[in-house]
């Protein structure tokens, strides 16, 4: 096998093997068999390009086209110009996959399904990084460069996993790396010709070099660097398991988890923090749920996604729970004395197709879920979460729930928690500074009961302490952020809750943090709206009777409970994030329900035939099909624009220092587009060409201003000798080694450059002016032959006699 051909399949293979990262992003891993077969064919085409040859910036052209042929083979055929042309419906269609994987990206959980917008993420972006390794390795002969694709396709799927990645993809991915540039040293090896030795048969000897002789052994060098790649390696896996602080880093931890396959499994949750502070602060509210009623309030009609019941210092986090088939019904709440005056709630709720992740919004206290697909039940925190890529997107569900509603003697003359309940939910790490726990006993001075207690903290954070609901200060839910906003005083719903659920904690009360919606505003028809911004965060305490009990303490969000507002004359009116289930109703264009109908019924719309039940699903247009196609096509274009400089100078280098010919002529040659070569780098890096200087004066000149020394400087003296050889012996001597001489030079002013002039020789090279001499020169000679035959003089007349006509 030629070089060539080794050097291509050890790109694809390191392509392939680097992609496997992404493997565990989804749930179904039949998207990687496409990918390889496109990447196949794609590198075939490669091979196929540099067999006719082509030029370089060619064969990487066709090989794009091939590649966006294929893809739309494979994804919008039906939509293409004879199954594989792209055109306008096609464009639209790849528009419309694309800002639907771009949303799902956004949205989903590990492992996220795979839906045919991310397949077409997957798969296109495994082609574009195996055309660039590709390009770089095989087609322009730099295998080192190629590491730069492979490592950002793996840094993808280490950053989406929270740097969780398995070291088994750790080992794929860099295997193939080293296995690519092992290959690339194999081929240089070989330019330098076989060493022979002379033991006959099947003996082998070695050089004084110490290269290996024989028929296609491995070459010392070779040898030595599979070592070296080994030991490497090793090293690299080795040593995050030998130290614990490393652990979770780039290859340690582990990444969120899904349910289970069977009846068991544990969850580990997603932090759902990392986009709380980012939907609050979207410039338009785009609706997520849409739910209707039997609540004749709706201030309490809170929806938590999921519970946040360990701290650790640095983070509050969801624990590791085993999960179990949904029950029907669910259990009673843990805690809930019968005594306490519950009433039963109906809800109707339908979610966004964009809003798509694991954790089923309920209402706090849910005791039964009417829900298709596959969904799992974690008891300690009532639950549901998808199983294997189950996500809310465009789900509709009902749910039965309590409203539990204490009275504050219940509260305040609540029993101790059970010991183990205890211990789990007031646990504090040694990091978090004494002063929180101070400020809790200070606030809370004068309280006789945990209840009072409670209550203190949430009137000091929403009323009482000076604090201010800022969505733009700095998240964080460590010791840290605690400190940092008790200090400074602003903050959002997260430093609320967090810092209420520590300080709860440190005064000896259960508390957890939830994180979900707020109850969302009213709209027509008795149905209500939850928007991104409605995203919120509370603390919820422990109270044997009335079990995990709601507290706001972020100001001018949600609703205080009424267990814990003062004795004082109100009236029904209500903030607008707390609307009323009626709210609007009289603004309904439908008729009105029939007076034997329930009022429970009614307010669900079960009551006006079957295309009102339910809640009606929001509407999400999304980002427009034109803007994303148009905004991809102008940033493709102005990279191609930037590079094409750097795409031409490669080319012409590599034209120039291609080996063609064995006649005189073509050695003469060689040595004066060598010559050249020094010359236009030289220029790339400051030094311009003067055509008035011998090449022994050009050579000293470029040395002198060039800065260079050993190695490089004697390459331009002995580049110079071989021009004045082919200019000026009468039998010219052959040169050889002219090209090693140009990549010394090269090496020599780049080292001498600053970065900025070393960025700039590579991305805008002096040199490319040459392209505007070249045109100029076509220009006079076509305007030359045109005057030659007289066309030009002929047309020139005509064009000044219609003038005078038009006169």
């Amino acid at each position: 096998m030629s070089g060539r051909g080794r050097m291509t399949l050890c790109a694809l293979a390191a392509t392939l093997m680097a992609s496997g990262a992404l493997i565990p992003l989804v749930t179904d891993a039949g998207w990687f068999l496409e990918a390889a077969l496109l990447v196949a064919v794609q590198a075939g085409v490669g091979a196929l390009a540099r067999r006719v040859p082509l030029a370089r910036t060619l064969t990487v052209a066709v090989q794009l086209v091939a590649s966006m042929l294929l893809v739309t083979l494979f994804f919008v055929a039906d939509k293409a110009v004879l199954g594989v042309l792209p055109g306008p419906d096609a464009v639209a269609e790849f528009g419309r996959l694309l800002n639907t994987g771009l949303a799902d990206v956004n949205r989903y959980a590990i492992p996220a399904p795979t839906n045919e917008g991310i397949r077409l993420m997957l798969v296109g972006g495994v082609l574009l990084i195996g055309l660039a390794v590709d390009a770089l390795a095989v087609t322009f002969r730099s295998a080192a460069p190629a590491g730069l694709p492979l490592l950002a396709l793996y840094s993808v799927a280490a950053g989406l996993t929270g740097g969780g990645a398995s070291w088994l993809w750790f080992l794929l991915a860099a295997s193939g790396y080293l296995l690519l540039l092992l290959a690339e040293s194999r081929d240089r090896l070989a330019q330098w010709g076989r060493v022979f030795g002379g033991a006959g048969g099947g003996e082998r000897r070695r050089s004084a070099g110490g290269l290996e002789s024989g028929s296609g052994t491995p070459l010392a060098p070779v040898r030595t660097g599979r070592r070296i790649g080994a030991l490497t390696l090793g090293i690299a896996l080795v040593i995050p398991a030998l130290l614990p602080a490393l652990d979770g880093g780039l290859l340690g931890g582990r990444g969120p988890g899904g349910g289970g396959a069977g009846g068991g499994g544990t969850i580990s949750a997603v932090n759902p923090l990392v986009s709380l502070q980012e939907s609050l602060n979207q410039p338009t509210d785009r609706e997520v749920l849409r739910y209707r009623t039997t609540a004749q309030q709706t201030q309490d009609m809170y929806l938590r996604i999921v519970a946040l019941d360990q701290f650790d210092g640095t983070q509050w986090r969801s624990s590791e729970r085993k999960i179990q088939d949904v029950p029907d019904p669910l259990p009673r709440p843990q805690g809930l004395g019968a005594d306490v005056p519950t009433a039963e709630i109906n809800t109707n709720i339908s979610a966004s197709q964009s809003y798509t992740q694991n954790w089923l919004p309920l209402p706090l206290v849910a005791t039964k879920v009417e829900i298709g697909g596959r969904w799992r039940y974690e008891p300690e925190g009532r639950t549901l979460v998808g199983d294997r890529g189950q996500t809310t997107g465009g789900v509709s569900y009902k749910v039965r729930s309590l409203a539990v509603q204490p009275t504050k003697e219940q509260l305040a003359n609540a029993p101790a928690a059970p010991a183990t309940l205890r211990k789990e939910y007031t646990r504090v790490p040694g990091a978090l500074p004494a002063s929180v726990g101070q400020t809790a006993l200070q606030v809370t001075r004068g309280a006789a009961n945990d209840y009072e207690r409670a209550v203190a903290l949430q009137n000091w954070f929403a009323s009482e302490g000076g604090f201010t609901y800022d969505t733009q200060v700095q998240s964080g839910s460590g010791a840290e952020a605690i400190t940092r906003f008790l200090k400074q005083k602003e903050g959002f719903c997260i430093h609320f809750a967090f810092s209420m659920a520590a300080m709860a904690r440190t005064l000896g009360i259960p508390a957890r943090v939830a994180v979900g919606f707020t109850p969302g505003t009213a709209k027509s028809g008795g149905e209500v709206s939850v928007g991104l911004r409605d995203a919120h965060a509370w603390p919820e305490l422990y109270f044997e009777g009335p079990g995990w009990t709601r507290f706001e303490p972020t100001p001018t969000r949600g609703t205080a409970p009424q267990y814990t507002v003062r004795d004082t004359p109100s009236d029904d009116t209500s903030s607008p994030a707390q609307p009323s289930a009626g709210a609007g109703a009289s603004q309904s264009a439908a008729p009105r329900p029939s007076d034997s109908c329930p009022a429970a019924e009614r307010r669900l719309g079960n009551c006006g035939g079957g295309a009102q039940a339910g809640a009606a699903p929001p509407t999400d247009p999304g980002v427009p099909v034109g803007t994303v196609v148009g905004v991809a096509l102008g940033v493709l274009a102005l990279v191609f624009l930037l590079l094409l400089p750097l795409l031409w100078r490669t080319r012409v280098r590599a034209g120039r220092l291609r080996s063609g010919g064995r006649t005189p002529a073509d050695a003469a040659a060689r040595t004066l587009a060598a010559w050249r070569e020094i010359v236009d780098s030289a220029w790339d890096f400051g030094t311009a060409p003067d055509e008035s200087q011998t090449p022994r004066r050009t050579a000293a000149r470029i040395v002198r201003l060039g800065s260079l020394e050993g190695p490089a400087a004697e390459a331009v003296h002995r580049a110079a000798g071989a021009v004045e050889q082919v200019l000026y012996a009468p039998v010219p001597q052959a040169s050889s080694g002219l090209v090693d001489d140009v990549h010394r030079v090269r090496e020599g002013l780049r080292e001498r450059a600053g970065r900025r002039a070393r960025l700039r020789a590579l991305l805008l090279p002096r040199s490319t002016v040459r392209v505007v001499w070249a045109l100029s020169a076509r220009w006079n000679a076509l305007a030359a032959r045109w005057r030659g035959d007289g066309r030009l003089d002929r047309w020139s007349a005509a064009v000044r006699r219609t003038a005078r006509l038009r006169g």
